[in-house]
Formats: C-alpha cells, structure tokens, sequence
C-alpha cells in the first residue's frame, strides 16, 4: 500500500503530466509574435545549439547530456541522454516543448513521452539541407522567425562559396572513419558525406545503406582510400588499425587527418569550420599524393 507521501507524489506526477499534454502547434508563435514564456527542453546536443541560434536562448531549461556550446547551454539540468531520459527530473522542469533527433533520439523513448502526456517535436538534420530548415523550423515555434530565417540562409550563402571554391578540385578517394572497434564508418546520405564531396572528395563508402554502417578491414583495403579522416575525440590511437597496411594509399602519401570533433559531428552552424578544416585537410591530401607520385617517378 502507499504511504500517504507516494500517494501525493504520485498525483503530482501525474497532474504534471497532464498539464504538459498541450500539441505542438498550440506552442507554436503566430507570424511576428515574440514568444517568451515557452519552456524548451533539448534531447540532443546540436539542437540545444540551433535553439541559441536562433535566439530562443532563454527559452530552455533542460538539456541532453554532452551539452556544452554554447556555453550558458553547458550550464543548464541535464535530463539525460539520447538514449534514456530521467522523466522525474524532466516532469520537475515543466518543459512544454521537447525537441528531439528525427535519427538519434530512439524511436520508442519520443513513443513513451508522448505517451506520457509530452509535445515532442522531431527535428531532422541529417542532411546539409535539413540544417537551414530545422533552423526555420525551430524559429516558426519560439517566434524567432527573422533571426532564424536569417541565420539560415547566411549558412547556405556561405556554404556556397565553399562549393564554388572546390568545384573543380581533383576527386580523392576518402575513408571516414567513425569508430575502430568495431570498425563503422558514414554512407551517402550523412552530412559529413556531403562535406567530402563539396571538398571534392569521394566517400568510399557512400553506397551502403544505413547512416552508420559498419565495415571490415578488408573492405577498407579493398576500396583503397587516398586519404582517412576521423574527428579529434577518437584519440591519438584512432589510427594505429592501419599502421600495418603499408601499401594502403593513405599510408603511402601520409593522409591521415583529425577534423574538430564537435563541429564535424553536429548539425549546427559551425558545420561550416568543418567544412573548411576538412577542404584544407583534402587539399593538402591532394598535394601529398603528388608528391609521393612524383617522387616515384
């Protein structure tokens, strides 16, 4: 039987749940109104940052774990991860809006906060192109439509110079590698993929299916990368696997970069620092295997 302070815990609980039952569009702002009383709660690193992009900074009061960009983000309760969320501690901040990952959030944990009264909105980006739109997307909910529409189209502007800048750079064959053991790396369709190919570059991978798949060594000899690239977190083991592989045409030109870890793996802005680092890492890729070619010769 209960005692008299679960039984009042449990009635909180569930009026908190009921009070947060509200659909998305009741939060979302009418055309030039400036919302300032909504209650965000990110379930994604990344998308606590496109909240501060877009200037609805002040709305959040609960984040994913991992949060650290900007800074005032990296100091607000932490609700958990992409994979389990504290519910007590999430019912406590009386979010009325969760924003969660379309492709990182598991699909049953939106199911079991929506089921327990939470207005989820999914939020894609996994594409380059999702990006300018998940920014529209979250200014059209807090109200920041201008700034959001603005920031939005300053990224694509930018990223255009860029494409217009490595449009005719010489391809090279590009191995990224995501983790080691076990062994996974990115396909077509991931943004990080499309960074490689505005640098001119050609992900060896881009064929198979699934955002993250997983490959072997062999695979990896056998499609033979001119250059590996992995994200500065992986450590400074992440490419002791391919020591072994002398003949591997990345080893044999010296192409092996590390790319900035938080702006290669989230879909922000910042994607552009990225891009750069990663067309200057493939340009000096280029200029090594000239190098190594001539000096065969």
């Amino acid at each position: 039987m209960l005692t008299l302070g679960r039984r009042f815990a449990t009635l909180i609980f569930f009026a908190t749940i009921i009070a947060c039952s509200s659909s998305v569009a009741d939060f979302a702002a009418t055309p030039g109104e400036i919302k300032t009383d909504l209650r965000l709660v990110t379930l994604s690193p990344h998308l606590a940052e496109l909240v501060f992009a877009v200037g609805a900074g002040d709305m959040l009061v609960g984040v994913s774990e991992y949060t650290d960009y900007p800074l005032p983000a990296a100091e607000l309760p932490i609700i958990g991860d992409a994979l389990r969320v504290d519910q007590e501690r999430l019912i406590l901040l009386e979010p009325d809006l969760l924003l969660a990952w379309n492709s990182g959030n598991p699909r049953h944990v939106i199911d079991n906060l929506r089921a327990l009264g939470f207005s989820v909105e999914l939020i894609s980006t996994n594409s380059i192109d999702d990006l300018p739109a998940a920014l529209r997307r979250i200014g059209e909910l807090t109200g920041r439509e201008p700034q959001a529409r603005q920031v939005a189209a300053d990224f694509s502007v930018h990223l255009e110079v860029i494409v217009a800048e490595y449009a005719a750079a010489e391809p090279v064959r590009v191995f990224y590698q995501l983790d080691a053991r076990p062994l996974y790396t990115i396909n077509g369709d991931h943004f990080v993929s499309e960074l490689i190919q505005v640098c001119g570059g050609t992900n060896i991978f881009s064929d198979l299916n699934g955002l993250a798949p997983s490959v072997s060594v062999e695979a990896v000899l056998e499609r033979d990368p001119e250059v590996i690239m992995v994200s500065s977190d992986a450590g400074l083991a992440a490419f002791d696997e391919w020591d072994r592989w002398k003949e591997l045409a990345a080893n044999r030109y010296g192409n092996r970069f590390y790319l900035p870890a938080n702006e290669i793996s989230r879909a922000t802005p910042r994607l552009l620092v990225a891009a750069r680092k990663l067309c200057a890492s493939l340009d000096e890729g280029r200029k090594n295997r000239q190098e190594s070619k001539n000096g065969a010769d």
